[in-house]
């Protein structure tokens, strides 16, 4: 699937625990963030079908 960039700003202390995750789980920090909102947008889909 073609890719776009997209930046955004985040708190320190988050970006500092997202890394150390993305480290333990021993992943790119980009597939946890991808992941992270497809979870997200599965999240709000079921609310919105309610």
């Amino acid at each position: 699937m073609p890719r776009a960039l997209y930046n955004t700003r985040l708190e320190k202390d988050l970006i500092k625990e997202f890394k150390i995750l993305a480290i333990r789980q021993e992943k790119r920090q980009n597939d946890l963030l991808e992941e992270a909102i497809r979870d997200l947008l599965k999240k709000y889909e079921k609310k919105t079908k309610k």
